[in-house]
């Protein structure tokens, strides 16, 4: 989906695309009343060449996400400073990739992948902030259950990881009583885990997350335009 600019013409480069979710982002978080937070955007660089990569950035992002750490092993590499973010399930035999790849986990959902990720952070001695995936979908196969995250922040801190709060996908539907009800939900738990990132909202959502809260969207296609074929919700 791209960005929804009334009458104008969709933005036809990359630049002028970034530049214009940018603009409605300011409009959007000035509606919300909350002018004073910053919301950041993530760049979700899933399926999309290095070329593109760079060209985000240079677009002015300083955050970009990847799905797959293969992906990011091929496109990731010695870029202009950028933090990273890995918004994938998190396999426990791809721990020590990840870390090595990626400066951000928002994707932690289970105590083993959290467990996983800790001995690799301990091995290469790096800090790795990492937010718990909270389920608020009943078509998401990941996430943790809303009531089990506190406890799951609890053993992810005790293990030695940084935990600095909660991401969660969307249902899907363009129900905005049911996008809101599902978003509150995950900010609750993001109240009781703690932090500083809610990270809630993709290209068709992002506007409603952030006015429940979200401090931090993933954008891919809204940039990078439809993926033809592929009806993965995640960006």
């Amino acid at each position: 989906m791209e960005l929804e600019l009334g009458a104008r013409p969709a933005p036809a480069t990359l630049h002028e695309r970034y530049r214009a979710l940018t603009d409605e982002l300011a409009k959007v978080t000035r509606a919300a009343g909350r002018s004073n937070v910053p919301v950041t955007i993530v760049a979700v660089t899933k399926q999309q060449s290095r070329r593109s990569v760079l060209d985000v950035i240079d677009a002015g992002a300083r955050d970009i996400g990847e799905n797959y750490l293969q992906e990011a092993r091929a496109k990731y590499e010695a870029l202009p400073p950028v933090r990273k973010h890995f918004v994938g399930h998190v396999q426990t035999n791809k721990a020590r990739g990840i870390v090595e790849n990626f400066d951000v986990v928002q994707s932690v959902d289970r105590i083993e992948a959290g467990q996983a990720l800790a001995k690799a952070v301990k091995a290469a001695g790096k800090s790795l902030p990492v937010l718990v995936q909270v389920n608020i979908s009943p078509s998401e196969r990941y996430g943790a259950p809303l009531a089990e995250a506190p406890g799951l922040a609890e053993r992810l801190r005790a293990a030695g990881l940084n935990v600095d709060g909660v991401m969660a996908i969307g249902p899907m539907t363009s129900d905005e009583v049911e996008l809101r009800r599902a978003f509150e939900l995950a900010a609750s738990a993001f109240a009781r885990v703690g932090g500083t990132t809610l990270s809630l909202g993709m290209t068709s959502d992002w506007r409603t997350a952030v006015a429940c809260g979200s401090t931090m969207i993933r954008i891919g296609s809204a940039l990078f335009g439809a993926r033809e074929g592929n009806h993965e919700r995640n960006v």
